[in-house]
């Protein structure tokens, strides 16, 4: 919930770094991306 509170809040105050920053902390860790090579369904092409 608080980062979906957090992106609506930052679409809303895009141009305003300053709000964004504040908007930001407390957050935490972000999401961890997907490691394209172990996390691929087919071997076709590679």
């Amino acid at each position: 919930e608080a980062y979906a509170r957090a992106i609506v809040e930052a679409v809303e105050h895009w141009d305003e770094p300053d709000v964004l920053a504040e908007i930001s902390k407390g957050l935490g860790e972000a999401m961890k991306g997907l490691d394209k090579v172990s996390d691929r369904l087919q071997l076709r092409g590679v």
